[in-house]
């Protein structure tokens, strides 16, 4: 049940060309992925999203997905330590698996597992 770091990290914007603006002038870099719905960035390893309204899942404020080998086992042992399953595991497209927990003060701690 390894945890491979947090290696994404995925903002909620209000205007996304604006942001896509200040996140290309940050990195120094034109993002990967770029449309309506989602702009990312690869950056020395990690991926930084930009979602517009923060998306389907109402974020409102960052989030840090930690990357893991096996998202069902980490979401049973972080339930079993106290956290709260906000979002259970689904797949985002390409095999990946998404889910979100809140720690035991309400933050929220995203998983992603690719197969």
């Amino acid at each position: 049940m390894t945890t491979m770091g947090i290696r994404t990290v995925l903002h909620p914007v209000s205007d996304l060309a604006a942001a896509k603006t200040v996140y290309a002038a940050l990195l120094g870099i034109d993002p990967q992925t770029d449309s309506p719905y989602y702009v990312g960035f690869e950056a020395e390893g990690q991926h930084i999203g930009l979602v517009p309204e923060g998306g389907p899942q109402s974020m409102t404020n960052p989030v840090s997905y930690w990357h893991v080998t096996d998202i069902e086992a980490k979401l049973a042992a972080l339930t079993a330590a106290g956290a709260t399953v906000e979002q259970p595991a689904r797949e985002v497209g390409g095999g990946r698996l998404v889910a979100t927990v809140a720690d035991i003060d309400g933050n929220i701690l995203g998983l992603i597992q690719d197969r």
